[in-house]
């Protein structure tokens, strides 16, 4: 054995003066060793610093022991998003346990996407993947399924798939919020929404229209990529027409920050001349000034759960739809009474 690289049970058999196979007997915990035998082993083995290796590991039962999580957005919107390092904090709160690696990706929705997917599948480089964002007739299921991987979707496709769904009701959290500044008063509200093509953007936007609607409020929505910069544009776009709404309902927290900070800019106070909630309820959210009313999703939760899944799918359990918890709306400062009618 050199400096440069790690025991192997070889090395650690030459050191304990046994065979290669009473080594492999004695660290899997298979009967046929004695125990003064055992004992003596592992002390070897553990003074050696040996560990079992991985790719031996994948090898022996065909399996690579690592998932991947393709995320279909820019980079610069993964960066500035709080959502996923929560859900990612998830997936390895479950993956440390287990002996799963997560291979992480960033790739443009279409072909480079369909490349990346297809890039992990080949020699087995993952066991399954997590399928984010979901859109409308998701291309990514048939895909996924035909390239012989596991797979979780975050929500539920609106096609047949063969994978388990892990998802949370997006209306429910959006309807909170809406109900929320129409008891407050408000009458004349908007929704920063997410793009239409990704299915919860189009599930939180109908959402809000059909509370407003329930309501009998005024309500107008605007487009955006979920991106702070987009947020922002919608914001200003808003205020300027020619009658404002009172309440802003955002699709993330990311957009209602800056939103927050595009009202402000413009001389308005928050609550007093404009009300605002976020959606994600991330830790800045509750430290801004004024905190932000926002809907509580558990993101970590979210990606433990959808993790735990994975591991059965690849362990061969039938797929099923998992449902979470309902959202909450955690009421801050961010919301009060109009001023105006």
């Amino acid at each position: 054995m050199t400096n440069d690289t790690r025991p192997t049970i070889a090395d650690v058999a030459r050191r304990a003066g046994v065979s290669k196979g009473l080594v492999s007997f004695a660290l899997n915990g298979r009967p046929g060793v004695s125990a003064d035998t055992r004992e003596r082993i592992l002390t070897v083995a553990a003074d050696m610093g040996w560990s079992p290796s991985l790719r031996a590991r994948s090898l022996s039962v065909g399996r690579a022991f690592a998932c991947g999580l393709v995320i279909g957005r820019s980079p610069d919107v993964i960066a500035a998003d709080p959502f996923f390092p929560s859900f990612i904090a998830g997936v390895e709160d479950e993956f440390s346990v287990s002996g799963q690696v997560l291979v992480l990706a960033a790739a443009t929705p279409g072909r480079h996407e369909e490349e990346t997917y297809r890039g992990l599948a080949a020699d087995r480089r993952v066991d399954g993947v997590i399928l984010s964002d979901l859109r409308a007739d998701d291309p990514r299921i048939e895909l996924v399924s035909g390239l012989g991987i596991a797979a979780v979707t975050l929500g539920v496709p609106d096609i047949d798939s063969p994978f388990t769904s892990v998802s949370v009701d997006d209306g429910a959290g959006i309807r909170l919020a809406v109900d929320h500044v129409a008891d407050l008063g408000h009458t004349d509200i908007a929704h920063v929404a997410g793009p239409f093509a990704m299915l919860h953007g189009r599930h939180r936007a109908a959402a809000f229209e059909d509370a407003a609607r329930a309501r009998g409020i005024r309500a107008r929505t605007v487009e955006t990529d979920f991106s702070a910069a987009d947020g922002a544009r919608a914001t200003t776009a808003l205020l300027d027409a020619e009658v404002p709404p009172t309440a802003i309902v955002y699709s993330n927290d990311n957009m209602a920050v800056a939103g927050l900070g595009t009202a402000q800019r413009r001389g308005l106070s928050v609550p007093r001349d404009l009300s605002i909630t976020g959606f994600d309820d991330t830790e800045l959210g509750r430290h801004l000034f004024p905190a932000l009313t926002s809907v509580s999703t558990d993101a970590r939760g979210w990606g433990a759960a959808a993790a735990r899944a994975l591991l059965q799918a690849i362990a061969g359990a039938v797929p099923e739809a998992l449902a979470l918890a309902d959202p909450e709306l955690c009421v801050r400062d961010s919301t009060a009474p109009p001023t105006r009618s």
